[in-house]
């Protein structure tokens, strides 16, 4: 396995042929003063950008128009000279220099318009290029250059790896060859795939011409859950998750919980930007970069913030002072985070996994993860493949469907005494529960919304009449199950020829005889797609009664937090050196900003929402219950080398924290 180090820097370079002057400014001196005031100690840097130009001398590309020196060689060696690691940068999935000279590699939808950022020949944007076409020689050429310029380089990084439903003509030769209809969008996106099965195995085999240990990533902006036979071309993982821009503050952790899993080193990248890539004048508040690193900490990954070098080559002050203040925290606090393991009481089983969706934003994942994050809970993101028998409970939200394969997987680990909980179409075939839940099934109800009134030990505190739920419940009715509460539905759905109010028809006085949800011995199902509608709708009380079903399926948590649901725990063995970590993290994120029109400017799309951090308040009275399967011998907080006392009641340890800013370690030792 590639072992990354912890303070790097993604800097793009992505650098216009109509900007002069390119690197003058470029100062040895300038450059490694920069990374160290940082506190830097890997930065990649670019062999060839988006544009397509190259920052070297080559034979293979074209060097950039207005660069008349070998500006990555004085980056490289300046960097090497002061200890700082530089993987090398070169663009895979787009290249306007190469779209300019052969437009015939460019990706060409079925619609016969170009694909990618700018389909129209004169729309301001980056041109994706197929990976059938002869660019994939090109570009292999590119990259056995410059591993060959920069043996002693810390890995290659390429970007932009996807592929659409190209009809090129080299594609349709692809599909005229392989049988595949090119009118037939799944014989397109078949298509598709050989053409990035095609570029992983040429690209990989071109980074390790000379040398096999080469590190190589491919990035694609999010790490696909459930693409496992991909990961053989990859030494490492990158998490490309931006909160400002575009991923949010829930992506980073469901993302890190995954890979915490695989046999992969990662890191996680966000950026100094306010907003996104290619930003620049902007800068974040350093309390949210503090946090961000933190968070990557907190979840078993190194860290990596992303910048953007001025056409000039010089380095911006401003925001290496800014990076710094999180990197000056990261460096004290590496000992405690490297070769760690994820300590979880559950799994949740991904949606994007389980259906093979490859997207980003699933919304039952999204709903689940910061669900479970909120309430606290020790959780692992999991594939089908995955060992599921660590944990004692698996959660399959909203709509994981069960092949004989996977069915047979948690027959194995239900008999073993593990735990099930189901909602929404999760578990469901056509003819009905793939398990027995303790209730019979009536198909999917014809209203939307419904109302649901959960029993008294399930139901937030201050409510206590049904409660409204946006999307359809499937119909159960509870036989040898526990019914966890009653279904209410409304006088009708709203249509033109009967409508109530503003939005829907309110509850009728009596329950329906269906029930919300139902537990069967170690299976638990709620009959809404739950997790979906927490992340559509955040109502507090939807993760309430998630969070009390949950815990009346664990037996003895391992952990119990008192905390506000904004902070956020985990728990990592660090077995080389004998002690858990314990993360505690506390921020506010707020959303600012608002759908704005930018006509004439450079912005390609209205303003959205940003979330952002501006304030660290302190944190007080921060309480914790653990019981772990080691004998713990102290409890110290970390850097700061401060003993902590424990309360043990059997098997149950609880410590206090009187008060911390963002993120503060709890080293437990144990024999």
């Amino acid at each position: 396995m590639h072992h990354l180090r912890f303070r790097q820097i993604h800097l793009d370079f992505h650098t216009s042929p109509a900007i002069e002057g390119i690197g003058k400014a470029f100062d040895k001196a300038q450059w490694q003063a920069a990374l160290k005031t940082g506190h830097v100690d890997s930065v990649t840097a670019f062999s060839k950008c988006h544009h397509g130009w190259s920052y070297h001398e080559t034979s293979v590309g074209k060097r950039h128009p207005h660069l008349d020196f070998d500006l990555l060689t004085e980056q490289f060696n300046a960097a090497k000279e002061i200890d700082v690691n530089v993987p090398i940068y070169l663009s895979a999935g787009v290249d306007n220099l190469a779209s300019y000279e052969h437009p015939e590699w460019r990706e060409v939808g079925p619609d016969g318009r170009y694909t990618g950022w700018a389909r129209d020949v004169t729309q301001a944007g980056f041109h994706k290029i197929c990976f059938h076409s002869p660019y994939l020689d090109y570009l292999c050429l590119q990259i056995e250059e410059a591993v060959r310029l920069y043996p002693t380089c810390d890995g290659v990084f390429l970007d932009i790896v996807s592929h659409g439903q190209c009809c090129c003509r080299w594609c349709l030769e692809v599909m005229h060859r392989e049988g595949l209809d090119a009118t037939v969008e799944v014989d397109r996106i078949a298509c598709s795939q050989l053409a990035l099965q095609r570029y992983y195995e040429r690209t990989t085999a071109a980074c390790k011409v000379d040398d096999a240990d080469m590190p190589v990533f491919h990035n694609s902006g999010h790490i696909p859950r459930g693409k496992r036979d991909i990961l053989k071309y990859f030494s490492h993982l990158e998490l490309e998750s931006l909160p400002t821009g575009g991923w949010g503050y829930d992506h980073f952790p469901i993302s890190a919980k995954y890979c915490q899993n695989l046999p992969h080193d990662f890191l996680g990248m966000t950026g100094k930007f306010h907003t996104t890539w290619g930003e620049f004048g902007g800068y974040k508040h350093p309390n949210a970069l503090r946090y961000e690193c933190a968070a990557m900490l907190a979840f078993g990954s190194k860290c990596s913030v992303g910048d953007q070098l001025h056409p000039s080559g010089t380095m911006d002050t401003s925001t290496y002072e800014l990076i710094g203040q999180a990197y000056g925290a990261v460096e004290t606090k590496e000992p405690w985070c490297d070769h760690v393991e994820s300590v979880a009481d559950i799994g949740l089983l991904s949606v994007e996994a389980a259906a093979e969706l490859g997207a980003r934003d699933v919304a039952a994942d999204i709903g689940a993860g910061r669900a479970l994050l909120e309430g606290h809970f020790l959780f692992d993101v999991l594939d089908t493949t995955m060992d599921f028998g660590k944990y004692k409970l698996l959660i399959l939200p909203d709509k994981v469907q069960i092949d004989t394969e996977l069915k047979a997987r948690l027959d194995a680990y239900l008999a073993e005494g593990g735990k099930l909980l189901l909602t929404g179409s999760s578990g469901l075939d056509s003819d009905g529960f793939v398990f027995d839940i303790g209730a019979t099934w009536h198909g999917q109800s014809e209203f939307q919304p419904d109302f649901i009134l959960p029993r008294d030990d399930l139901r937030a505190e201050w409510i206590d009449q049904p409660q409204v739920m946006y999307a359809p419940s499937q119909r159960i009715k509870a036989t040898s199950g526990e019914s966890l509460g009653d279904v209410y539905d409304p006088y009708f759905n709203r249509t033109f020829e009967h409508f109530c109010s503003h939005q829907h028809a309110p509850a009728r006085p009596d329950a329906s005889g269906y029930d919300i949800g139902v537990r069967n011995g170690n299976i638990a199902y709620l009959a809404h797609p739950f997790f979906t509608l927490y992340r559509g709708f955040a109502a507090v009380a939807y993760r309430h009664i998630i969070e009390r079903v949950i815990r009346l399926m664990l037996d003895e948590p391992t952990l119990e937090a008192t905390m506000p649901s904004t902070a956020r725990v985990s728990l990592m063995d660090q077995p080389e050196q004998s002690r858990y970590v314990l993360h505690l993290l506390y921020a506010n994120t707020i959303a600012r900003g608002g759908a704005m029109n930018l006509a004439g400017g450079s912005v390609s799309r209205d303003a959205i929402t940003i979330e952002v951090i501006e304030d660290l308040l302190p944190l007080r009275d921060a309480a914790v219950t653990l019981r772990l399967p080691r004998k713990v011998t102290q409890a110290t907080l970390e850097p700061q080398g401060q003993t902590v006392d424990i309360n043990a009641d059997g098997q149950a340890l609880t410590l206090k924290v009187d008060e911390f800013t963002c993120h503060q370690m709890i080293v437990l030792s144990y024999t």
